[in-house]
């Protein structure tokens, strides 16, 4: 698995007008190819009745699928353009669709890739983009005693405190970076005076939003 990536929020779109020719660029993350081709085919059915429906999308810890459709457009005008941007901004499990309802103004093949290259880069920014970690999940038992002062060094830690389970004793679930593993039980044990129960528990993925 990959330690981090970035990847975009769940949806979202743009759209813009170009010599009088409308297009819309739609977002998604995507984990699958089949989830890919189901998203793609939704933007076509909701815009039947467009001139164009292209679309790319790039899948996987490695990018090992990567796809792209110009949809009737001259070869190499619409669909490359949109997964260009989608590998220029470094961006994983992520398809883009972009609807054009023509105006009567023909672009020329440098003015479809800019405007398909556009279209995709102001769709991902109106969607987001997320930055996602992989981190190391460690509960931290303590009695009570200690409550306020762990959920305060916590609360002013760069560490994620997920959650805080009062029971008989008190637990912290917190998520922390995996080159910090080690440095994190040290403090915690330095702050308890050895008084704390700490045990690794299962690690994920941890998302922040970045600006696009």
């Amino acid at each position: 698995m990959l330690q981090h990536y970035y990847t975009v929020n769940a949806y979202g779109f743009e759209e813009q007008i170009i010599q009088k020719s409308r297009f819309i660029g739609y977002v998604k993350r995507v984990e699958t190819e089949a989830e890919a081709q189901i998203f793609i085919q939704e933007i076509k059915k909701k815009h039947y009745d467009a001139t164009h429906n292209c679309s790319a999308y790039m899948i996987g810890e490695h990018d090992n699928i990567q796809k792209a459709n110009d949809d009737g457009e001259p070869s190499g005008t619409a669909g490359v353009p949109i997964l260009e941007v989608i590998k220029k901004q470094q961006l994983k499990d992520t398809a883009i669709v972009v609807t054009r309802y023509f105006g009567g103004v023909k672009l020329g093949a440098g003015g479809l890739i800019r405007a398909y290259g556009s279209t995709a880069s102001k769709a991902i920014k109106a969607t987001g983009i997320v930055s996602r970690k992989l981190m190391q999940g460690i509960s931290i038992v303590v009695a009570y005693p200690l409550l306020g002062k762990i959920e305060n060094e916590l609360r002013n830690s760069d560490h994620m405190l997920d959650s805080i389970n009062y029971l008989e004793q008190v637990t912290f679930n917190v998520f922390v970076q995996l080159d910090q593993v080690d440095p994190f039980i040290k403090w915690i044990i330095e702050l308890t005076g050895n008084q704390a129960e700490i045990s690794k528990t299962t690690a994920q993925y941890a998302e922040q939003e970045i600006s696009s």
